[in-house]
């Protein structure tokens, strides 16, 4: 009774214990599964037994050690609730390494391995022995009858009749098959083409370019790998034949599908079977594989198979959901008790250290700098907490937060304008704070460590803030300089550093829809250059302080006609246009309460996100009809002031062709956001609607190159 004690005692042996009667419940869940779809598509049965098969190459101990990794909410857990030990005790394994099965049924000791070593004999190197040379000769068979159908293809000579893959005729009575996965052929027997109708040889043909188009041929090679390792499993064994059965129903009830005839299509196996012998290897997909009887019985009954329905659907969904969530939950309830008893009980930094004070840490960004990042967090007599985020390599402005959290040791933080969010998880310690910064859809992790008044970072000290040009001012140019773009400039931008306009990437047409307010369709007798050579450019004021928004547009419309010799006059044209209304319950947006006399912030970051800070509404309408959208916008609003608000929507292939943006395929996600007019009237209850009007538009009469500088 004792002979197998020690090779149960081996890990590996218990492992492989383990993994074997999990995979065969897991199968046996799948057989119920396939009974409950019997009258629906087969290719949704073969997908469920492709994922029973490949269970075999993922034991669920991979599955609950990732549990274990899951960051969990803290140290100080409350009781354990009845539905843990319920999970725990399902997600136990059949046998624990160092006890039999007895052993684990009646925890009474048994003798160990060693004591039993003088009378029973090691089995290990037997079995192992054994796996070996089933292994080896699967392998071996394989390899000769794959050397055989290689044969066969050089030998073959290529045939026209199908461009969506080659197809090669050989003179072997092998059924045609599709062989190969990186670069399947299409392999035909040479005597078939005599023995078949065009219908039937179309039909056949129908069904192996069936099999080539659902990747048959990779998904029966990673069978293969499984029968290879497990071969001594009779499950593996009765999946492949459940596989090779729902393969070819599969691709039966695509053939009928197209509309082909069933007799015909009957006939035309029954004659390749007549003909030509089976291919020897699974992962080649042939015609004549599965029970031919009830194949050819179900063909001519042109059953019709059922799509699934959504309660089907849901049914799939939940058990795909359940066996993956469940080795997973296990690992992480696992993980959480095992920290609760080895940590010590005095560790309870977040509620002894708190979370106020500096922290800083460097966030590196692929391909481009290290930025060094300082967060200054202080809390308010109502317990809320504010963020004052630098980053001081681009510059010493902090950004303040728009949320800040701190509960149970996690530290989340937002900051809306720039997109950007912080999540982390402080160290037993308290010291550090370990999370991602996510922004525009794309996440770094960033390590924040407490401050001393010793390793704080210096902040560099603020630029001399610039009083505002006069109101009343029409200011000139003093200097300015124009220069060609460089060809792998990416982008386009307009902005103040100091006092002085600076332009990247521009072109004539940019700069004469700042300067008027125009969009593109509004702009007559414009050379083809106007929208196509892009300049950088630099011009500095001739009186002191910062230009306001529309002193910024006379200093351009100044630069237009000194440097480019701008003529033009005015006029109007009725043409489409879009017109901003509010909607029913009024702006959503928040009044800006920035310095009136500042200059707005409009940027995008990223595509179909754009922040609005400190900006008009005719701001607004502007930047959209000259970034985004291709015809004007018209302001009819009647809104005063100045807003803050933030516009997230998915973009279509029409907008943003100014920019010269690829806009990605529009994303099937449950929470992707709107449409552009659905997101507007949604985010800020505008209205924004398509209408002909008479529109003003400016007509060129000359314009040059820039003069040099």
């Amino acid at each position: 009774m004792m002979i197998m004690s020690t090779f149960w005692s081996s890990p590996a042996a218990v492992a492989l214990a383990n993994h074997l009667w999990q995979s065969t419940i897991f199968t046996l869940a799948i057989w119920l599964l396939s009974l409950a779809l019997r009258r629906n598509e087969a290719r949704a049965r073969y997908r469920l037994w492709m994922a029973a098969s490949l269970k075999f190459l993922l034991p669920l101990t991979l599955l609950v050690t990732i549990g274990g990794h899951i960051p969990w909410p803290g140290e100080n857990q409350p009781a354990q609730p009845a539905i843990t030990s319920f999970v725990e005790g399902v997600a136990q394994p059949l046998f624990v390494a160092g006890s039999t099965p007895a052993q684990h049924a009646t925890a009474t000791q048994t003798p160990t391995a060693a004591q039993l070593s003088g009378h029973t004999m090691n089995w290990l190197p037997l079995l192992l022995a054994l796996w070996t040379g089933g292994t080896v000769f699967l392998l071996a068979r394989w390899t000769v009858q794959w050397w055989r159908l290689r044969r066969i293809i050089r030998a073959a000579a290529p045939l026209r009749l199908s461009d969506e893959i080659p197809l090669l005729l050989t003179r072997e009575n092998i059924e045609p098959g599709v062989f190969g996965i990186v670069r399947p052929v299409l392999l035909l027997p040479h005597g078939m083409m005599e023995q078949l109708t065009p219908s039937q040889l179309d039909a056949v043909v129908t069904h192996e370019l069936c099999h080539m188009r659902r990747r048959d041929n990779l998904t029966a090679a990673l069978h293969m790998i499984v029968e290879l390792l497990f071969w001594f499993h009779p499950v593996v064994w009765w999946i492949r034949a459940r596989l090779l059965e729902e393969r070819e129903r599969a691709c039966d009830e695509a053939v009928l599908a197209s509309r082909r005839e069933a007799v015909v299509y009957a006939e035309g196996i029954l004659n390749v079977c007549k003909f030509c012998v089976e291919a020897p290897l699974h992962c080649v997909s042939g015609v004549t594989g599965s029970d031919l009887k009830k194949r050819i019985a179900r063909i001519m009954a042109a059953q019709v198979a059922h799509k699934l329905d959504f309660g089907r659907k849901l049914l799939l969904t939940a058990a795909a959901a359940l066996a993956v969530s469940l080795p997973v939950t296990f690992g992480f309830i696992h993980e959480i008790q095992v920290h609760a008893q080895t940590a010590p009980a005095a560790q309870t930094p977040a509620s002894k250290t708190g979370i106020e004070g500096t922290w800083q840490g460097t966030l590196e960004v692929p391909n481009g700098p290290k930025l060094r990042i300082v967060n200054k967090i202080s809390k308010a007599p109502n317990g809320a907490l504010t963020v004052q985020d630098y980053s001081i390599d681009q510059g010493a402005r902090p950004m303040a937060s728009s949320s800040a959290s701190f509960s149970d040791g996690e530290f989340k933080y937002a900051i809306e304008f720039i997109d950007g969010s912080y999540d982390g998880k402080m160290s037993a310690d308290g010291n550090s704070i370990t999370g991602t910064w996510t922004q525009g859809g794309h996440s770094l992790s960033l390590v924040l460590e407490r401050a001393t008044p010793e390793t704080e970072w210096t902040i560099p000290a603020p630029p001399p803030e610039i009083p505002p040009m006069a109101a009343d001012a029409h200011p000139g140019i003093e200097v300015a300089t124009v220069k060609p773009t460089k060809p792998d400039q990416q982008g386009k931008m307009i902005t103040v550093r100091g006092a002085e306009l600076v332009t990247v990437g521009f072109t004539l047409g940019d700069l004469v829809k700042f300067a008027y307010t125009l969009q593109d369709k509004q702009i007559i007798n414009a050379p083809d250059w106007m929208s196509s050579d892009r300049f950088d450019i630099n011009a500095k004021p001739d009186q002191p302080g910062m230009p306001n928004g529309e002193q910024l547009k006379g200093i351009v419309q100044k630069l237009l006609a000194d440097r480019f010799a701008l003529k033009f006059h005015n006029d109007t044209k009725e043409m489409s246009a879009y017109v901003l209304t509010v909607g029913k319950e009024g702006p959503k947006m928040k009044k800006s309460d920035a310095d009136p006399k500042s200059l707005p912030g409009l940027f995008f970051g990223p595509i179909g996100t754009l922040h609005v800070r400190n900006a008009t509404m005719a701001d607004f309408t502007g930047l959209m009809q000259s970034a985004v959208l291709d015809r004007p916008v018209i302001d009819k609003t009647g809104l005063d002031g100045k807003w803050d608000f933030t516009l997230k929507w998915t973009p279509d292939e029409t907008q943003f062709v100014g920019l010269g943006v690829k806009i990605p395929p529009p994303s099937d996600a449950a929470d992707a956001a709107p449409p552009l007019f659905t997101a507007i009237q949604e985010q800020l209850d505008l209205k924004l609607e398509a209408t002909k009007t008479q529109v003003p538009v400016l007509v060129i009469d000359h314009v040059d190159h820039p003069s040099p500088n």
